[in-house]
């Protein structure tokens, strides 16, 4: 289950959640101009349509989307840090957020994942704990609830399209 926090000064949301499945295929995930609008977004809430990207630092990406209401926003960035399959850091410029500019750093650290077998528990493969950490909110602490509540939703979205492969279309609808 994905977590999120905001820090006390209002400045950060971290998150987590853990994924069954190795770091390379959780960071192909996040970087994957095919697969980003496949799981990022549900019915009746929102949803990315077009994800562009250079994942290289310095490079920049983008995405287009629509929002419940059928209104269509943006997200721009540009990468910081790309170590794959472990670290992923970009700036993040959401049009529903006025100038507020941000940044958003993902780390996926590899962790066993262990199966019960006659003889005992043994190693069954990878896993990836996700952790997000989203800084840059001093002075919105508005902006940083809306975005711990979203980064719950969407850490919970590509756990469920990486392990199961759900999709923004396979997954239930939300009534408005």
């Amino acid at each position: 289950m994905a977590t999120t926090a905001i820090t006390p000064e209002q400045d950060t949301v971290t998150g987590e959640v853990f994924v069954a499945a190795p770091p390379a295929r959780v960071f192909a995930a996040l970087t994957d101009p095919n697969q980003v609008p496949r799981w990022w977004g549900q019915e009746g809430m929102y949803r990315i349509t077009e994800w562009k990207a250079d994942v290289r630092p310095g490079g920049k990406w983008s995405s287009v989307g629509v929002g419940a209401d059928g209104s269509s926003f943006r997200v721009d960035g540009e990468y910081l840090e790309i170590d794959p399959p472990r670290v992923l850091s970009h700036t993040w410029i959401a049009s529903f957020a006025g100038n507020l500019e941000t940044v958003v750093r993902w780390e996926l650290e590899p962790t066993d994942i262990h199966g019960l077998h006659p003889s005992g528990p043994k190693r069954a493969g990878t896993g990836t704990l996700v952790k997000l950490r989203h800084t840059g909110f001093a002075g919105a602490p508005q902006a940083a609830k809306g975005h711990s509540e979203g980064w719950t939703l969407i850490l919970g979205w590509i756990q469920a399209f990486v392990e199961h492969g759900e999709t923004v279309d396979s997954r239930s609808v939300v009534s408005k």
